[in-house]
């Protein structure tokens, strides 16, 4: 008996979807012309990784290249945000407190004052005022021991990507301890006799200078920034032909311990608290907690870093999942390769790599297919797709044209020469999809020298001709398979 091949084809992908765990392993079996069409026409250089599934059967629907791994750029954060609401907890905070090791006794604590990080990544200034008026009102006045500032909560991390510029506020360290996502205001205004510079710890409260990170101009044209550190100091140096009249910017901090230790003395001496130069120490200090500040819940923590793709809340999302699995993880490469065998434990993910947790280093990789695959096995209703991002869909002239009665929540991801985009699609109809498209010239990203690594030439058209395609092929997924 003669069997239709689409029959034959529908059978076989619902039998692959029982074993497989709800996905479909093999290619899409039909590839629409207008698809095709839309790829061609997109006129982008490099690699292609796309692929589009029933989000609830996990068959294929279309796909291009969808076995090809390619950087997935802050696309990672939703993997991150998969290990971190496992591990942790949705409901879980951050808790920064001021440790007390002696007694208060007229106004006067009776041994150390301990500022205890947990790993809050968006512990502000203003935090660190409330709790200085918190110590305040504990009647404390002055301490006869030492000032401490605990950051062994999670492991130092001197940078997320070591190949990007030194002064980058998006390639910040990490530690226990982190404060205004480890970057420092420098702002600058021309006066007489050349520019008069400042470093803040900017707050919406409080703004108080930092002295332990010290900026200086030089006569030159470029490199337009220097680092170095020297004496336990910060040291930058900037090039007075990029000042102009005036500006600012936030430049990454090196010693997110130090720089929150002196910013909550200059805090408290506000409050009339007296403490001595703070000492940074890598082990838990006991006492008795007299002051808290507690983060946002994590499910929080994770919406506001999918919609502003934070690097800082990505990485100590995922180090704190590591940390409470109990695993030894002395770094990002470590702790993300923690996170990739969980990712294939947990969904069955395969071939994928993750080196960090932001996707800000190129190293990272999974296929268009495996990150479908992801989201879901991930489950329609499961934790994930309420926390991202809902778009507008685009057209070719990138213009808002949304599409009535669809729904398309996703996470986005750019780097230079590489761009990413992975969600969920509602349908008009009410169909549910899942898709990932993983775009990068790899040739042209290498060529970068690092001191352009900022902004490279070409890098911005590039960019919005692989986000037009995007959303082209989310519309056409919608006309095909919704309509």
């Amino acid at each position: 008996m003669a069997y239709n091949r689409r029959i034959v084809l529908g059978i076989l992908s619902c039998f692959l979807a029982v074993i497989f765990g709800g996905v479909v392993l093999a290619e899409a079996p039909l590839i629409r012309a207008d698809f095709k069409t839309l790829l061609a026409g997109a006129g982008l250089s490099g690699q292609k990784s796309i692929v589009v599934m029933d989000a609830i059967t996990g068959q294929v629907l279309e796909s291009h290249n969808g076995s090809k791994t390619l950087p997935p750029a802050s696309v990672t954060k939703a993997a991150t945000a998969l290990y971190a609401m496992h591990n942790l907890g949705t409901e879980a905070t951050f808790k920064t407190n001021l440790i007390a090791t002696g007694p208060i006794r007229n106004g006067v604590l009776m041994g150390d004052l301990v500022l205890s990080g947990g790993g809050d990544p968006r512990l502000d200034t203003d935090a660190l005022g409330a709790l200085a008026k918190q110590l305040k009102a504990k009647g404390v006045r002055s301490i006869t021991g030492r000032f401490l500032v605990y950051a062994g909560a999670l492991p130092y991390v001197r940078e997320v990507d070591n190949s990007q510029p030194d002064h980058v506020g998006y390639n910040p360290s990490i530690h226990g301890l982190n404060l205004n996502f480890n970057r420092v205001f420098f702002e600058w205004k021309q006066v007489n006799s050349g520019y008069k510079l400042s470093m803040q710890a900017r707050g919406k409260n409080y703004s108080p200078v930092v002295r332990g990170i010290q900026i200086g101009t030089k006569a030159r044209d470029l490199p337009v920034f220097t680092y170095r550190q020297a004496n336990g100091q910060d040291i930058w140096t900037v090039a007075t032909t990029a000042l102009g009249r005036g500006g600012s910017r936030w430049l990454p901090v090196r010693r997110p311990a130090d720089y929150a230790g002196e910013v909550f003395r200059t805090l408290a001496a506000m409050n009339g608290v007296k403490l001595p130069k703070q000492k940074v120490v890598e082990k838990p200090v006991g006492g008795t907690a007299i002051a808290q500040w507690r983060s946002d819940r994590v499910v929080d923590l994770i919406r506001s870093m999918i919609k502003y793709s934070t690097n800082m809340t990505a990485e100590v999302l995922g180090l704190s999942a590591s940390v409470k699995r109990g695993k030894p993880v002395g770094s990002l490469r470590a702790s993300g390769k923690e996170m990739t065998a969980w990712l294939s434990a947990q969904y069955g993910i395969r071939g994928a790599k993750f080196v960090d947790h932001s996707g800000l280093n190129d190293a990272n990789r999974i296929s268009a297919h495996e990150m479908t695959r992801l989201l879901v096995n991930a489950k329609w209703n499961g934790a994930l797709r309420p926390v991202m991002k809902e778009i507008t869909l685009r057209n070719a002239q990138w213009k808002s044209a949304p599409i009535a009665g669809a729904k398309v929540v996703v996470k986005t991801g750019t780097l230079n020469f590489a761009s990413a985009l992975a969600g969920y699609i509602t349908c008009p109809n009410g169909r549910k999809l899942a898709f990932a498209i993983f775009t990068a010239d790899m040739g042209k990203r290498a060529k970068i020298a690092k001191k352009d690594r900022e902004r490279p030439a070409g890098a911005k058209a590039w960019a919005r001709k692989s986000r037009v395609m995007q959303h082209q092929l989310v519309r056409h997924w919608i006309g095909a398979y919704g309509g």
